[in-house]
């Protein structure tokens, strides 16, 4: 099998280098704990529905859901398709939720919802799970370029690391939504020009479907059956719901409305890009039928079709897609580190510097640990056997009192810690008798933990400083913000973002260009230079806007101030 080239890996190290100057460039406007962990609440919707799609989508959709989609098909689709419905009950029910209760940690909200031990349980325990979710997406990440480069599964997952550890401390919560922006559409402009040469290289649509007819039913397979998808996509309402990063984005823009415009612009992203993310694998069996380990799927068919430069160009997107969700992850769970633990236990009077450098040592141990364990995924089945373990034991137990206890009143801090406590023991115990499905095993667990968290809640709490704590709470969640709790614009640092953005897009552009040169003659490089054309023009178009913005802006206040003037006088 081909391997990465010469031209391939300088385009991974522009990337790479590209993605690290954004995090050291917005470094210096972090100023403190509030701009690393959640961006001042001033994350621009539009971007934070990108970044939430991005930090939700990783090397795992190209090795497991393409493992997926080469065996049997668009089930894989109908299996990724779960994500779009915990961003629609985001929109309906959890987004005002979570943008008034004015956190900087998904844990904070435990601490006044239930107390003190119910954060420091869900905190410690949360670390835990994320660790090991995180190390799945690095492994399946190390798998897809030891095939592609040729390299150790070691060398694939320390390169990487250090890059998203790099960007990530520098520049925080900003630094990532910023980079996921990029990454996004690097991954776009390269999954698009993936997609024509598999349907060319497969014969065409048509041929395609008389090959291989039964990957075309949205049902196929074992992982197609009603029971196991209904299952599927219940797991995926409570993991996402409750996920951290998720629940970040929701927090960190300016108010309830653009939270809300977030959530359901991020479901109509997870509707409609796996259609093209996912077509390539499925194509792949009829390129390349024979295919020893489905997983290597997308990875295969990019090597067989993409000439040097464009195969680093996509190897780059693949870096793209992980290390948003890695960054992401990093971040909010170096939140939760630096103020559920460090400073709630151990360091309350930590000023705002201290905080901010706490929270990047924490970021980098993180990261350390997490590159570390994800050498021992292997001995899990692989990627998404690990994941659906590692979720059913811990995510499930976790997630259910952290969304159930932001729309209910009555269940009780006990009741959150017997849900964790009974849905651990329950899930070891179905997942360790191989004579229950997968599917009934985490059916039985979800069911359990309601009704345990739900069963605390039938008595009211004694406590009355706890009903009145609670009820305090819910009066805030059902209060509008007023205007002086939304935080004001930054007009220089929004003008920097934009630009950022133009230059990002440039870089982009020129970089598609360039290596699209040797493969000019091919219908590929063709491709990739039309690419690399639009995002100049892009970029072009962004930076005319962002100075006719600024000149606007500067008419208006030049208007304002001699309004004023004829007033006073």
């Amino acid at each position: 099998m081909q391997t990465l080239q010469t031209l391939d890996y300088w385009a991974i190290a522009i990337y790479m280098g590209l993605m690290a100057g954004i995090g050291l460039f917005l470094g210096k406007f972090i100023k403190n704990i509030g701009d690393y962990f959640k961006g001042g609440n001033a994350i621009p919707w539009v971007s934070g529905a990108i970044s939430n799609f991005m930090t939700k989508f990783s090397t795992f959709m190209f090795v497991a859901y393409a493992g997926i989609a080469y065996q049997h098909g668009f089930v894989a689709l109908t299996l990724i398709w779960s994500t779009v419905l915990p961003a629609l009950v985001g929109v309906a029910i959890f987004a005002k939720r979570w943008r008034r209760a004015g956190i900087m940690t998904p844990m904070e909200f435990l601490e006044t919802r239930f107390n003190a031990p119910v954060r420091q349980v869900f905190a410690w325990a949360g670390v835990f799970f994320k660790i090991l979710d995180n190390m799945v997406r690095l492994y399946a990440l190390g798998l897809f370029v030891k095939t592609a480069a040729n390299l150790s599964l070691e060398q694939a997952i320390l390169g990487c690391g250090i890059i998203v550890a790099l960007y990530t401390i520098a520049g925080g919560l900003w630094a990532v939504v910023v980079t996921d922006v990029v990454q996004f559409i690097i991954l776009m402009v390269a999954t698009l020009i993936l997609v024509p040469l598999t349907m060319q290289a497969a014969g065409g649509l048509p041929k395609m479907m008389e090959t291989i007819p039964q990957h075309f039913d949205p049902f196929n397979g074992p992982k197609g059956a009603p029971l196991y998808l209904s299952v599927y996509y219940l797991m995926i309402l409570v993991k996402y719901s409750g996920n951290w990063t998720f629940i970040q984005r929701f927090y960190s823009v300016r108010d309830e409305r653009a939270s809300q415009k977030q959530g359901l612009l991020t479901a109509v992203f997870f509707f409609f890009f796996p259609i093209v993310f996912l077509f390539p694998s499925i194509a792949a069996r009829a390129i390349i039928p024979g295919l020893e380990n489905p997983e290597m799927a997308y990875v295969s068919v990019c090597l067989k079709l993409l000439p040097e430069g464009i195969m680093g160009l996509m190897v780059a997107a693949m870096f793209a897609a992980t290390m948003s969700v890695l960054s992401g992850e990093y971040n909010v769970t170096a939140g939760v580190l630096t103020r559920d633990i460090y400073q709630r236990l151990f360091n309350p009077n930590a000023t705002d510097k201290e905080t901010l450098w706490v929270g990047r040592m924490m970021t980098l141990l993180l990261g350390g640990l997490i590159t570390v364990g994800a050498l021992f995924v292997g001995g899990f089945g692989g990627a998404f056997e690990a994941n659906k373990l590692f979720t059913g034991l811990f995510a499930i137990p976790m997630t259910l009192p952290l969304v159930l206890g932001i729309v209910l009143k009555r269940p009780q801090p006990w009741g959150a810690l017997a849900t964790v406590l009974a849905g651990m023991i329950i899930g070891l115990l179905l997942n360790a008798t191989p004579s229950i499905s997968w599917e009934m095993a985490t059916l039985i667990e979800i069911l359990t933990c309601v009704a345990v968290f739900l069963l605390s809640g039938l008595i009211e709490s004694k406590d009355a400083l706890y009903r009145l704590r609670v009820e305090a709470f819910f009066r805030r969640l059902s209060t509008p913000l007023t205007e002086a709790e939304k935080p004001k614009e930054d007009p220089i640092f929004m003008r920097s973002m934009n630009r950022l953005y133009a230059v990002a897009l440039s870089v982009t552009g020129g970089l598609f260009m360039t290596m699209s040169g040797p493969s000019l003659g091919e219908t590929s490089g063709k491709f990739a230079f039309g690419a690399g054309v639009i995002c100049l023009i892009l970029s072009g178009i962004l930076w005319y806007w962002t100075r006719e913005t600024n000149r606007t802006k500067s008419r208006r206040d030049d208007l304002l101030v001699a309004e004023d003037a004829r007033k006073s006088t």
